[in-house]
């Protein structure tokens, strides 16, 4: 199964609650912070609702 690179590229601060809180479930935690997850549909959920905050790439 693939898996994706999500880094987040701008703060929340400012933002939707709910942004916020899909920053902190992806486990992102300041600008530049990279996790690796899954490719699930749940996680490409979360990344559409913070798309404009992280940037992300898939990863073999």
């Amino acid at each position: 199964m693939s898996r994706l690179k999500v880094t987040q590229i701008r703060s929340g601060i400012g933002g939707k609650e709910n942004q916020r809180q899909t920053l902190r479930s992806l486990g992102l935690k300041r600008i530049s912070h990279t996790v690796v997850k899954e490719d699930r549909p749940e996680i490409r959920g979360m990344i559409a609702t913070v798309r404009h905050l992280v940037t992300f790439e898939e990863v073999d």
